[in-house]
């Protein structure tokens, strides 16, 4: 019987014949991934990655308000000479740089910070009270930028056109989706996004093919029953009983009715009935999330809680509307790596950081709107350390305490640069999008 190599053994074969022969990223032998990590880490760009993430920092926007944000962005492309379309998807920004021909390739990031008050006290601490950049869209923002500084002093090295897409409203209002709708990235081929991590260590990164972020939506139900006297409940139909045998018996739909090989949540994390230690209230709202790692799960999910919350509303004497905020809050998708382009990542960021710096991780149960481009073309998503125990624990995203580790800045930066050169270079001549789109305006 023959003995052949398994695909991940071969990868890492490769792997690490490319950390003595650099794969080059242009046709320019010169540009390869570590030069462009010497260059990010120039102080020159440092300085400047830095000081637009402190800007943006200090004047956080929610969902869909990223004007000013938008404003910067604008501003500092124009200074780039970079041409772009705006407004996409209400406050988005998409540029162009390159060739203005296929293939075409596109870096992502999002805009929109938090409703958290920020903790932190330090010189670049939010002036908006409430509101804080606490997951890391500030600095990826600033990446982004840094990147297209870089590509842009090469364009003429671009065998193709990169795509940078700043795109508003991540945090549960699906803003990628809107930016897809308009119609703007069609001619896209394949899109990388890039998260801060502050429990992977800086000069890291981690990711895997396939599933990585789970589906996620939300739920909230209204239970109505009838108020009254609590000395007397006899006299009234009490939601506050009703919602809380609710709550329990979602609990059953992940622990008895799903796989358990097939992870699947259903958290209540709201619950708001009542205001006085006496009175049962005439009516009760609970609500939460539930995720799932395939369509069939999660749409499961979807019809059981709206079973399950009715009929025991209903065996309680009690009604209940369920609200699933779709219009607002669209569900979101798995979020599903391109084998194709991981593979293309590990080559890159093997010749960058080193192929011991890669990481495999985990599916995790968090959720990202990124998942909409991966639903639309061959899409790669990843994460980029920043931990540094030396300089104290990371506080874990969307707390008030969180904090980014701006040390990490140039490998982000870098990593956007060479993936997208890199995938021009392979796949120039390649472009599968009719030959008379090439020259339309994107």
């Amino acid at each position: 019987m023959g003995v052949g190599l398994s695909s991940s053994k071969f990868i890492s074969v490769i792997l690490f014949l490319s950390l003595f022969s650099p794969t080059p990223i242009s046709s320019n032998p010169l540009l390869t991934s570590k030069y462009f990590l010497d260059y990010a880490k120039k102080s020159e760009l440092v300085k400047y990655v830095v000081s637009i993430r402190r800007k943006i920092h200090e004047n956080p926007e929610l969902a869909f308000e990223e004007f000013e944000t938008s404003e910067l962005i604008r501003s500092e492309l124009d200074k780039m000479g970079i041409e772009y379309k705006y407004p996409i998807g209400v406050t988005g920004v998409v540029g162009f740089i390159g060739s203005g021909e296929a293939p075409f390739v596109a870096l992502r990031a999002d805009m929109d910070a938090l409703p958290i008050q920020e903790n932190v006290e330090w010189e670049h601490k939010s002036r908006i009270l409430g509101k804080m950049h606490a997951c890391g869209h500030d600095a990826h923002v600033a990446m982004l930028l840094g990147a297209a500084k870089i590509l842009q002093g090469h364009r003429n090295d671009l065998k193709g056109t990169v795509v940078i897409v700043f795109q508003p409203a991540e945090e549960g209002y699906g803003g990628a989706k809107k930016m897809l709708e308009t119609g703007a990235l069609d001619k896209v081929e394949a899109i990388f996004g890039l998260h801060v991590s502050t429990d992977k260590h800086i000069g890291t990164v981690a990711s895997r093919p396939g599933p990585i972020l789970a589906a996620s939506g939300l739920f909230e139900a209204l239970i109505s029953g009838k108020g009254g006297h609590a000395a007397i409940p006899q006299h009234s139909i009490d939601p506050i009983v009703t919602a809380s045998n609710a709550i329990v018996s979602l609990q059953h739909l992940v622990s008895r009715e799903a796989d358990p090989l097939d992870s699947q949540v259903v958290t209540v994390a709201k619950f708001k009935g009542g205001a006085s230690f006496n009175v049962i209230p005439d009516s009760v709202t609970i609500g939460g999330t539930f995720r799932a790692f395939s369509r069939e799960s999660f749409l499961q999910l979807e019809q059981r809680i709206t079973e399950v919350i009715t009929r025991q509303a209903s065996v309680h004497r009690c009604n209940a509307t369920i609200n699933f905020h779709v219009d607002d809050k669209p569900f979101y998708p798995v979020t599903v790596n391109n084998k194709d382009l991981y593979e293309h990542f590990q080559v890159v960021a093997g010749d960058m950081l080193g192929v011991e710096n890669i990481k495999d991780m985990i599916p995790l149960m968090g959720a990202e709107d990124f998942a909409f481009y991966a639903e639309a073309m061959p899409a790669f998503f990843y994460y980029l350390g920043m931990q540094n125990i030396t300089k104290g624990q990371l506080a874990a995203s969307h707390s008030p305490d969180y904090r980014v580790n701006e040390d990490a800045f140039p490998y982000g930066v870098a990593l956007h640069a060479s993936l997208a050169m890199s995938y021009l270079l392979k796949h120039q001549g390649e472009s599968k999008l009719p030959d008379v789109l090439l020259h339309d305006e994107l």
